[in-house]
């Protein structure tokens, strides 16, 4: 059983593991392109209506924990907010995001 509510996608704590090595102003960059990068994917989202949102209870704990400022990155506000954000896409969204961090930033 995993214990962290990343642990159950290998992109997802890989990625983490990224942003936690990252330097501090490139980590702040990074969250506000994944912002920027969340809304747009929201705004296309919005034109199909039948596209069903489910974060999953291990997600929805997550958030419960960034509201409790815990961990390391609900320390860093810009991150902390990115995370919220990305948490409300659809399921697949939120992987293809992080693997596309994993990807990139392990290059």
């Amino acid at each position: 059983m995993n214990r962290r509510w990343y642990d159950s996608n290998e992109y997802t704590k890989q990625a983490l593991s990224l942003l936690k090595d990252m330097d501090e102003d490139k980590r702040r960059a990074l969250s506000r392109d994944l912002t920027t990068v969340v809304r747009q994917i929201k705004e296309m989202h919005e034109e199909d209506e039948e596209q069903e949102v489910s974060i999953g209870i291990d997600r929805v704990l997550g958030l419960y924990k960034i509201s409790n400022s815990r961990r390391w990155y609900d320390k860093v506000s810009v991150l902390s907010y990115a995370l919220k954000t990305m948490s409300t896409l659809p399921q697949e969204d939120f992987y293809n995001i992080m693997e596309g961090i994993s990807t990139s930033l392990s290059a």
